[in-house]
């Protein structure tokens, strides 16, 4: 099987079964293309993370359009671009065919609370493996700890921020961070 027949049943399967979106992929798209397949590594993974999150689009159609373009070229990013949308139309599709009955139904309701127990552990875990590969610098962990603080006191105080407010903020903080540190390097210098 060629590659980009690989990189879209691959996709189509990760994107059939797969519930809450983009973050909770992130952990099966780890598992599937670093560590089963080997095509790209945690450093690579963990770019294209940051650059999925940080595009404009869905994490899942960024990300499965990164991994396609990386490992065959455009056809690779079309294929698993459409692999990974086709089953969420599918059944969106299909939903709202049938939708004011499907909401009536007390097992869909059950299942969806299910579901979004399995979602929150997918992306927690995620986040922890992302974490422990993430290298322990003072710059990596203020920015970590800006984000979090950030993240939660506008949480507990009601305050509601685009997400860009956040890394506006925090890139902020970071280059605060490492114009100290540069200062630092330069007084110590004889």
């Amino acid at each position: 099987m060629s590659k980009t027949k690989e990189l879209f049943w691959t996709f189509f399967k990760i994107g059939a079964f797969t519930f809450g979106g983009g973050y909770a992929m992130v952990a099966l798209l780890q598992n599937e293309f670093v560590e089963e397949k080997k095509w790209v590594t945690k450093e690579e993974f963990l770019d294209m993370v940051a650059i999925a999150e940080s595009t404009p689009g869905p994490v899942a159609v960024n990300s499965a359009t990164y991994i396609g373009y990386k490992i065959e070229g455009t056809a690779g990013a079309a294929a698993s671009t459409v692999a990974v949308c086709l089953p969420s139309f599918a059944v969106i599709y299909l939903i709202s065919l049938f939708f004011d009955q499907f909401l009536r139904l007390s097992v869909v309701a059950s299942a969806f609370h299910g579901i979004q127990v399995c979602v929150i552990y997918l992306i927690l875990s995620a986040g922890l493996k992302m974490l422990k590969q993430l290298e322990h610098s003072v710059f990596n962990i203020v920015i970590l700890t800006t984000v979090a603080a950030a993240m939660v006191g506008c949480s507990i105080a009601a305050v509601s921020f685009s997400s860009i407010f956040f890394i506006l903020f925090s890139g902020a903080a970071g280059l605060l961070v490492y114009a100290v540190q540069q200062l630092r390097k330069g007084e110590k210098k004889p």
